[in-house]
């Protein structure tokens, strides 16, 4: 017997990776499409409903400012326990069941005649949107990639990125023509069209249970036996080496690495919440204001796939670093817009910014912390960046109330990314809890 029949001896069920379609970049674009779709819940899709609900509903800035921001602390409240459910259930649950609430959610939002109408209408679609749907998205791509993990994310992150460009615009167009009511009734059906239905059928949870390796570098023809998604991967090759979430909370890197998304939410909320008054006072139209939210979308789409290519291969570190220096720079040019033209400029910053963040920002949970329970350290990680969103529109429209300007919560939004990027720059790797081995880490 020669070397070659002993080898197919040995791995009879093997089938070259190359003959066979490999399920994770369905599941890629089912996490896109749950990004496009998480926009009811999402700041840049909420901003072309504000001035027409609040006008409808008789409010005041302060006050529609602060029921969307107890809806996202509500929503950042959920967000672990969501996480938690996200690892007990998977996704293949997880998403339909999300997606249905989502739309259903939307045509509530529809029916708001209140004040106490539009608090409970923003906990529904910010906590599901925002905060449960781009989770489950997140988690789904990293159980299927390891090793490009990084570009696969990226990839998936162009759903979101998409949904920037177009949504708003056609937001605006919708509540122009036939009201902000029936806007919200168009999300409601885009969600279960393009989302819950597809997601009934095409959605699994982990490669192995296909008989796939991450990454789809081989296919052994049948499920492996394997404890609740302790599968080997590079970054966890077993069970110990995935961290508990109790020893996650006690790690220093763990907060050093929550300032990004901690000043991204605050920061970047309050920039996209406010975009048309911001900018409409440094002299920008309303249509150019959502415009420039599109344009934003449009360079994150261009960059994601260079982000993610460069999150499998440099240290996050350095690479979160540049999306907080990025962020000060887009909240300096506002503060110093000489002329309208420039507003193309900061929309171009804001955009490479989240290409980062959607690329490196949501795979470095994973890969220092592990698989087993990725859903709920990344459910903490949101939930921070979450609370931190709730506050990011309130310094603007307390600023502009107060002293007439913006430019006094600028001042603080450039000082607070500046103060984060020194923070995570300090972050070295985790320290390794008793009896765990030392990890490569990207």
């Amino acid at each position: 017997m020669n070397l070659t029949s002993m080898a197919v001896d040995r791995e009879p069920n093997k089938i070259s990776r190359s003959r066979r379609f490999f399920p994770g970049w369905t599941m890629v674009g089912m996490a896109a499409a749950a990004q496009f779709m998480s926009a009811p819940g999402q700041s840049y899709s909420v901003a072309a409903f504000k001035e027409p609900m609040r006008t409808s509903l008789g409010l005041s800035e302060t006050n529609y400012s602060l029921a969307y921001a107890f809806a996202t602390i509500v929503s950042g409240m959920l967000l672990p326990l969501v996480g938690r459910m996200i690892d007990r259930h998977g996704a293949r649950t997880m998403m339909p069941a999300i997606a249905f609430l989502l739309g259903t959610a939307c045509l509530g939002m529809s029916r708001v005649s209140g004040l106490g109408g539009l608090y409970l209408g923003f906990s529904f679609v910010r906590s599901l949107g925002q905060g449960a749907l781009s989770l489950v998205a997140a988690w789904l791509v990293c159980e299927w990639f390891a090793r490009r993990r990084g570009f696969a994310t990226a990839l998936s992150g162009l759903g979101g990125s998409l949904s920037v460009m177009t949504i708003p615009l056609g937001n605006a167009w919708l509540i122009n023509h036939y009201g902000w009511q029936t806007g919200w009734i168009a999300l409601a059906f885009g969600v279960w069209g393009l989302l819950f239905l597809p997601s009934l059928f095409l959605v699994r949870d982990r490669p192995e249970a296909l008989g796939w390796s991450p990454d789809g570098d081989e296919y052994v023809g049948h499920p492996p036996v394997s404890p609740r998604g302790g599968e080997q991967t590079p970054d966890a090759s077993g069970p110990n080496r995935d961290w508990a979430v109790s020893h996650v909370v006690r790690d220093s890197t763990f907060w050093k690495l929550l300032a990004v998304p901690a000043t991204s939410g605050m920061v970047g909320t309050g920039l996209i919440f406010h975009a048309v008054s911001l900018l409409g006072s440094r002299g920008v139209s309303p249509g150019g204001a959502l415009g420039l939210i599109s344009l934003q979308a449009i360079v994150a789409t261009c960059a994601a796939l260079v982000a993610g290519w460069m999150t499998d291969r440099f240290q996050a570190r350095y690479l979160l670093s540049a999306a907080m220096l990025l962020l000060a720079l887009s909240g300096t040019i506002v503060l110093v817009m000489p002329f309208p033209i420039v507003a193309v400029l900061y929309a171009i910053v804001l955009g490479l910014h989240g290409s980062i963040l959607r690329s490196t920002g949501v795979v470095v949970w994973i890969n220092y912390y592990g698989r087993e329970n990725q859903g709920a350290i990344r459910g903490l990680a949101m939930a921070v960046m979450i609370f931190a969103a709730a506050i990011g529109p309130l310094p603007l429209a307390l600023s502009v109330d107060w002293f007439g300007t913006y430019d006094i919560a600028l001042c603080g939004f450039i000082a607070a990314p500046l103060a984060a990027a020194v923070i995570v720059w300090t972050a070295g790797p985790p320290r390794n809890r008793p009896g765990l081995q030392p990890k490569t880490l990207q």
